[in-house]
């Protein structure tokens, strides 16, 4: 029987803990249950930043609603993973088409629903969650108090100490280079938000007609404790495929050797089922495919090196290699989150230079490039395609495939823009292409 909350059936979920521990009971369940006719094929889909498992139930009810429809003589299972992760409230959930009307502009304060989520977010740490969340809505606005504000951001990652666990948060790793935390939490923090603001500015105001005065950094504060909270995501996500997701791989090849596995993620789950791929047991090829959504990480993750950088690789390069099938990439220009803020956030990360004054869109350039923006980079035999042509098929049989899914993907206000708007029939189906489920 379907569960009630998701639509399709067999469905199963598993949870992961911050530290890649399943429940037990859950995985259990899913061992048993997927090496019996008719499983044949089983769509695996990790979420990305939301608050609560029924956030998490709605986007995979939407997701997979059209599937027995596209495919209605398959044997196909389904599986959503939950995992910690937090959504700010001023950021919209995976949702049906809405109106591209950006509304009005976010509040530059902690709604009570945030802080919860918030203090979840980082235990332990609840007195300087509510100690920030009174900077942001009080009338305090000296540039003594913004940098009293940076240094308690920094405190929420301050655990997150260099060493191997470090990569869980890397990108791009480097020869001879220990990894390290977020920069930006070592810098001026007026600095920082000034960065921010002025970029949340030109999402709000794109052709620059209502002001030519520089915004207040107070503006850009609540983005800098965002990028906190989604560095912490970012690490989290790839503990948990690696850790977690990866070897239930391995267990679920065991237990149902015909089973074919099809791996989705939207934003930080697109790191997650990536991350998945390197905890994978050594040959194990039940991973027929896999399909990130508005992946939000670098699009240099996969390479073997980095353009100009000969030391410099993708902290999972040749990983897409372990996918016994093809490596499949959607991607959005509409997408701001990514296209934006992302590598923004990812440059200030790992550079302490300043590019205050600066045109953003001319400095970011490919170096700090999301996944989800404009697709796998610099990774040999990488193919591209429109939406059109990769539903008209065949997809590659391996390899990585970029499908610019701008045409569907494109709904959404500032800041996130379209990151959120993924749940189209078109994208199931490139899912189910991507798999080979006819």
């Amino acid at each position: 029987m379907a569960d009630p909350d998701i639509g399709v059936a067999p469905y199963w979920e598993l949870t992961f803990d911050a530290d890649g521990d399943v429940d037990g009971t859950e995985r259990d369940r899913l061992l048993a249950g997927a090496g019996r006719p008719p499983v044949r094929d089983l769509i695996v889909f990790a979420h990305g930043w939301n608050n609560d498992r029924s956030e998490a139930t709605r986007l995979y009810g939407g997701f997979f609603a059209p599937i027995p429809r596209l495919a209605p003589a398959a044997g196909i299972g389904y599986v959503g993973v939950v995992w910690p992760s937090m959504r700010f409230c001023d950021e919209p959930i995976p949702d049906f088409p809405r109106s591209t009307a950006a509304g009005p502009a976010p509040s530059t304060g902690l709604d009570k629903d945030t802080r919860r989520a918030l203090r979840g977010t980082f235990p332990g740490r609840a007195a300087v969650v509510d100690a920030l969340a009174r900077m942001l809505d009080g009338p305090v606005r000296e540039p003594a108090a913004l940098e009293e504000f940076g240094r308690l951001v920094g405190r929420l990652t301050e655990d997150v100490s260099p060493g191997p666990a470090a990569r869980f948060a890397a990108d791009t790793v480097t020869e001879g280079v220990p990894q390290h935390g977020p920069a930006m939490f070592a810098r001026p923090a007026a600095d920082v938000c000034a960065e921010f603001a002025g970029a949340l500015a030109g999402l709000q105001d794109p052709g620059g007609q209502r002001s030519f005065t520089l915004p207040n950094p107070w503006n850009g504060a609540k983005e800098l404790l965002r990028q906190a909270t989604y560095y912490t995501m970012k690490r989290r996500a790839g503990v948990v495929g690696e850790r977690g997701l990866g070897p239930v791989l391995g267990r679920l090849a065991q237990a149902a050797p015909g089973v074919r596995v099809h791996l989705v993620g939207h934003s930080f789950g697109g790191r997650l089922v990536s991350f998945a791929l390197n905890g994978l047991p050594e040959g194990v090829r039940t991973v027929k495919s896999v399909t990130l959504l508005q992946g939000a990480f670098s699009h240099y993750a996969f390479a073997s090196r980095l353009p100009g950088d000969p030391r410099a690789g993708g902290v999972l390069r040749g990983r897409e290699r372990r996918v016994d099938g093809p490596l499949v990439c959607c991607h959005s220009l509409f997408d701001t989150a990514l296209g934006t803020l992302y590598p923004l956030a990812s440059r200030m990360a790992d550079d302490d230079r300043s590019v205050l004054g600066v045109d953003v869109g001319a400095l970011l350039g490919p170096a700090w490039g999301a996944m989800g923006h404009d697709g796998v980079q610099a990774v040999t035999g990488t193919r591209a395609c429109t939406l059109a042509t990769a539903l008209a098929g065949p997809l590659p049989v391996s390899g990585c495939v970029n499908v610019d899914a701008s045409e569907v993907v494109r709904r959404g206000g500032p800041p996130a823009g379209a990151h959120n708007d993924i749940l189209h029939p078109e994208l199931a189906q490139v899912v189910l292409a991507a798999g080979r489920v006819h």
